[in-house]
């Protein structure tokens, strides 16, 4: 089994800039909104370890999550996917998963596709 990536370090300082930057209604770096939604994505994966879930920020990053059942090929019954600000938002405690998904601004299909139980991250 191959090793968990470590996290960036710069992740927790990408964190803070890119929310400063949404804070005062600005437009957040494009390297730093990068790093920090890495950085939350890999947070998630490991307090949730698992499988079951598909998280995708395209173009940024994806990440397995969640205990149960693996998929193993093709499509996982079971994706969350969204833009990075609006993930930044969700596992930052900027937004919550219910408003997110309300407003089509995340989609997510599948049993275990509802991630409020692990939101937000920081």
């Amino acid at each position: 089994m191959p090793a968990r990536r470590q996290p960036d370090p710069l992740g927790p300082g990408s964190v803070a800039e890119v929310g400063g930057a949404l804070d005062r209604d600005d437009a957040p770096p494009a390297a730093a909104l990068r790093t920090a939604v890495r950085y939350l994505l890999e947070t998630l994966a490991e307090r949730a370890p698992g499988k079951a879930v598909e998280v995708r920020v395209p173009p940024v990053a994806a990440v397995q999550c969640v205990p149960g059942p693996a998929h193993t090929r093709g499509t996982p019954p079971n994706v969350v996917e969204t833009d990075p600000v609006t993930w930044f938002r969700l596992a930052t405690g900027r937004l919550g998963w219910a408003a997110a998904v309300g407003a089509g601004a995340v989609r997510a299909s599948g049993a275990r596709a509802d991630l409020s139980a692990y939101l937000p991250l920081a």
